[in-house]
């Protein structure tokens, strides 16, 4: 028999700590957010999710690896990282902004850029469909691992810039594999060079 067992924090009186008996309930644990739902292909595709099996998610655990960060690595360093991956995210927004067929869907605060490919020719219903399919074309070609998010009741390519190792050509690698997936599809125009 399945059971599931759901104990509140007996300090703060907040949240829950939730365990399951079996593998079974662990799929009725876990919230499915926009952006935590599985799909039929790329990154959030597959049955089980090694998040689902522990309770590494609950709100005890949380504190815990950014206190192992900054251990390791100090205050300073790791607002340097932020502050990097926050112009990396500017970076990332001009050049969306930049190209023609890209719409950048929400301002820049932090880290995260929301934008889709914009098909003039599509219907919306079409327009998301392809939007999703990229995010899964680009996630399965290993270039990049970008997700999905909806902005607006409309499917957005969600870019969350958290790596220390990510470079500003990482962007641009990102940006024209989106590019290339989508004339791929036949969804935009190949670009002419100059002089043809």
């Amino acid at each position: 028999m399945t059971r599931i067992v759901r104990r509140r924090n007996s300090r703060s009186g907040h949240g829950e700590i939730q365990f399951a008996a079996d593998r079974t309930s662990c799929s009725e644990l876990r919230p499915v957010d926009g952006y935590q739902q599985h799909l039929s292909r790329g990154l959030r595709s597959g049955e089980e999710w090694p998040c689902d099996l522990g309770p590494e998610l609950s709100r005890s655990f949380r504190a815990l690896k950014i206190w192992f960060a900054i251990k390791e690595h100090g205050i300073r360093k790791l607002g340097q990282l932020v502050e990097q991956n926050c112009k990396q995210a500017q970076y990332l927004a001009r050049r969306v902004a930049g190209e023609p067929e890209l719409e950048l869907l929400a301002p820049v605060r932090l880290n995260i850029v929301c934008f889709r490919v914009q098909a003039h020719e599509l219907d919306e219903a079409a327009l998301n469909r392809l939007n999703q399919e990229l995010v899964a074309d680009v996630q399965e070609s290993g270039i990049a691992a970008p997700s999905t998010s909806r902005i607006h009741c409309r499917p957005a390519i969600r870019v969350n810039i958290a790596n220390r190792r990510t470079l500003m050509g990482d962007l641009d690698i990102l940006v024209d594999a989106l590019l290339d997936a989508a004339r791929a599809l036949g969804a935009l125009k190949t670009p002419t060079l100059r002089g043809e």
